[in-house]
């Protein structure tokens, strides 16, 4: 292979990024997050929303959670006392913005999972309306066949499931709402708008190499990697993982934090590589997949949850009762699907580089 040679008339050609492009990936991620919430504001803020106000939301969280990493990760060179008291305040305002989605998400995707086990009808317009979306999954062939109590219980389970999320939903918008009129999410915006100009950095971080604290965000990655029970992923059915969430403890389920845990690891490392990258950040097919395996694990298990929680509504009817149970059940599957789908991604992608 032919030795390639720098320009030596690039003073910059073959530099290693340093704190000066770090401070300049948050002043992009600053002026990403004023520009959204502009258009946030410009759009309304009905409950569902318009498609602007859906992207502007989308677009805030987008830059808080990559603010937010990236001051998890480079902490060294950034100025201790304001990256502290900041990243809890990006924390709250990314979970607060997150959960209107994500009731909404929820409940698409168990009506959804509703009509495929069911074979009925579910609520067609919520399942046109979702299948729709852009968030929907690929169409799944209603089966012919009656299923007795499935189908007598799905379209009351759909029912439940829908008041109670719809609730969740409306709750979560206003709680969004109040947060951003309040105070302290005025403090955190004038915060933001001042590091769209002007990032806190430590007197050596402009010298100082951002590699090393990238590859730590790496070997977190992968050493928690390491940790998953992969063995056990590699089956397609995992009865171990059933037994939880069919009990009456409302607790999340033991097996899945460690795999919450990764994919928050897998996106800080993410967010590592475009501070060292810029907008020449390369495409990484591997964490590509895997982040979308982790997405449908963790879409999977908060539906579950969802569904155990529902059947536990008290004086349900039966046939209520048993399409819920199955509903759990599908979405436990899920859960092993997707962890099975990263598995095979993440240990693939490992030998054949």
């Amino acid at each position: 292979m032919a030795q390639q040679h720098l320009d030596p008339t690039d003073p910059t050609a073959g530099a290693a990024p340093t704190g000066d492009a770090l401070a300049g990936y948050l002043r992009a991620q600053a002026t990403e997050f004023l520009r959204a919430l502009r258009l946030h504001r410009e759009s309304g803020a009905a409950a569902g929303g318009t498609d602007e106000s859906v992207d502007a939301a989308r677009a805030l969280r987008r830059s808080v959670r990559r603010i937010s990493g990236s001051l998890h990760t480079y902490r060294p060179l950034l100025e201790t006392d304001w990256s502290e008291a900041l990243r809890p305040e990006l924390a709250w305002l990314s979970g607060t913005l997150t959960m209107e989605h994500a009731y909404a998400a929820r409940l698409e995707r168990l009506l959804l999972a509703l009509h495929r086990l069911s074979g009925a009808t579910v609520f067609p317009a919520q399942v046109a309306a979702a299948s729709s979306s852009s968030h929907a999954g690929p169409a799944n062939p209603a089966p012919t066949a009656d299923r007795g109590n499935l189908t007598v219980g799905a379209a009351k389970a759909g029912a439940l499931l829908e008041r109670q999320l719809t609730l969740a939903r409306t709750r979560a918008h206003s709680t969004a709402l109040q947060a951003l009129g309040s105070s302290r999410f005025h403090a955190v915006a004038d915060k933001v708008a001042v590091l769209a100009s002007e990032v806190p950095l430590t007197p050596t971080a402009p010298t100082t190499d951002l590699h090393p604290l990238a590859t730590a965000a790496e070997e977190r990655l992968t050493d928690a990697i390491a940790a998953l029970p992969l063995v056990t992923a590699g089956h397609p059915y995992n009865a171990e993982a059933l037994i939880h969430g069919l009990s009456p403890d409302p607790a999340p389920h033991p097996q899945d934090a460690p795999w919450h845990q990764v994919r928050l690891l897998l996106r800080l490392h993410r967010y590592a590589r475009e501070a060292l990258h810029g907008e020449t950040t390369p495409v990484d097919v591997r964490l590509l997949t895997a982040g979308q395996a982790l997405d449908r694990h963790r879409d999977a298990s908060e539906a579950a949850a969802a569904a155990a929680s529902a059947a536990r509504t008290p004086r349900i009817a039966p046939a209520t009762a048993y399409a819920l149970g199955v509903l759990h059940a599908d979405q436990r599957h899920e859960v092993e699907a997707a962890r099975f789908a990263f598995q095979q991604c993440w240990q693939k992608q490992a030998v054949s580089t």
